[in-house]
């Protein structure tokens, strides 16, 4: 890969990570449209970037993430349990876009279910061990592509009551562990390989980790006047569009 496309494909991870649209699904397309290699080590080592995004935007709120730190806890174990046991199946059947565009259909259910059934009312304080389980169950699926770890982490917030950008600051830190764990796991696996080429994962990194600060920037202080709509209506109209283009081939 060149300098370019590594810092453009960080790019899109960073962006597509913490907007609810799947950044592995556009990674995948990116991959396959343009020919350009992908994988799922190679994705989770540019999340390392969007790690330290998110210690970057809550550094001044670290005292208070202190004090959910066990309904964190309780939010990432699913996830945990699912990356170990799922991650060949997934790498080896459902890295298709086909299946990222049935996914973006499917997983967008669930945010048009938070945005009119969620009382957008509590804040992560008030979440119990019930709902943080609840949160951390929706987020076991956002190994599938297309479904979206913020997206369907939001949507889980706020079907158990938490207003969005409680929701998505919910999501993100417990998004945290995770996207840390996968990320140090394939950068270990990754570096052992000789010809693994250092400077081009420091340059997706670094994009990452640009594209990630900005997105989080943008979407906490968007959904406390908007609401999910509007990526809603971009998953479906992407997917529209793939599943038209592989039909035709």
């Amino acid at each position: 890969m060149s300098n370019l496309l590594t810092f453009f494909l960080g790019l899109i991870q960073g962006f597509t990570e913490f907007l609810p649209i799947s950044s592995t699904g556009h990674l995948i397309l990116f991959s396959n449209f343009f020919n350009t290699p992908s994988s799922l080590a190679w994705d989770a080592f540019l999340h390392l970037g969007s790690f330290l995004a998110i210690l970057l935007y809550f550094w001044k709120d670290f005292k208070k993430i202190f004090q959910y730190k066990w309904l964190i806890g309780v939010a990432i174990i699913p996830g945990g349990i699912a990356g170990l046991t799922l991650e060949s199946l997934i790498e080896d059947y459902f890295r298709t876009p086909l299946f990222v565009g049935f996914n973006l259909i499917l997983m967008s259910i669930p945010m048009v279910m938070g945005e009119k059934l969620g009382s957008k009312s509590l804040t992560i304080g008030e979440l119990n061990l019930k709902k943080a389980l609840f949160i951390g169950l929706a987020q076991a699926l956002a190994l599938f592509p297309g479904t979206s770890r913020s997206g369907i982490t939001i949507s889980a917030g706020l079907l158990v009551g938490l207003k969005r950008e409680e929701a998505a600051k919910f999501s993100f830190l417990a998004g945290a562990p995770l996207i840390l764990g996968a990320g140090l796991y394939k950068a270990l696996e990754l570096i052992k390989n000789p010809s693994f080429p250092l400077g081009l994962a420091g340059i997706g990194f670094f994009s990452a980790l640009l594209s990630s600060f900005l997105a989080i920037a943008f979407l906490i202080p968007f959904l406390k006047k908007y609401s999910l709509y509007p990526f809603v209506f971009y998953r479906v109209i992407l997917a529209i569009l793939i599943l038209s283009f592989l039909i035709s081939l």
